[in-house]
């Protein structure tokens, strides 16, 4: 081979990858999503804590239940489903049997409601979402702080038009 004073240096980089940052990187999309659940297991359990609040103070949410039994009953399942978010978003594994319970009364939310916990199902009972919550998963995370889940330009804008169109109906809603 001849030397070429002109071309670009050439040079070997050697990248070297731990075994933990490749694990990471390859679940890092399922520990997102079981961390997306928990997110919206906070929110539903807000809804469901103040309408429990609100059965408790003796609104009357229903003709034929009592107030305060079914404000007891929303405000008990809303905070089991605070407790199960905290344990979703710290990745616990204990928080898997909730989960499966709830998304499995998620499904009868049709249509909607069963896409989602159906999908849900499938994160939190698949070989990944069993893997993401174990300790040993929590190890690497440990290890790989410098590796972040990066959110394409698409998935912002899709949630920008979301926002938009939601905003758009709520102030139709109320201008009526």
């Amino acid at each position: 081979m001849e030397f070429n004073p002109y071309a670009a240096p050439q040079s070997q980089v050697l990248q070297v990858t731990s075994q933990a940052e490749l694990d990471r990187r390859q679940h890092i999309n399922t520990e997102a999503t079981i961390k997306s659940v928990g997110t919206l297991y906070y929110l539903g359990a807000f809804v469901l804590i103040l309408v429990g609040i609100a059965g408790l103070a003796g609104s009357r949410l229903d003709k034929d239940v009592s107030p305060l039994l079914l404000g007891a009953i929303l405000l008990a399942v809303g905070v089991g489903q605070g407790v199960v978010a905290y344990g979703l978003n710290r990745l616990q594994s204990w928080a898997r049997i909730p989960t499966v319970i709830f998304s499995c009364l998620g499904l009868f939310a049709f249509p909607l409601g069963t896409l989602i916990n159906a999908y849900i199902l499938v994160k939190v009972l698949g070989k990944q979402g069993k893997f993401v919550m174990t300790p040993e998963y929590k190890e690497i995370i440990a290890a790989t702080p410098h590796v972040k889940r990066k959110t394409s330009v698409v998935t912002w804008v899709l949630l920008i038009l979301l926002i938009i169109v939601l905003i758009g109906v709520i102030a139709a809603v109320t201008i009526k």
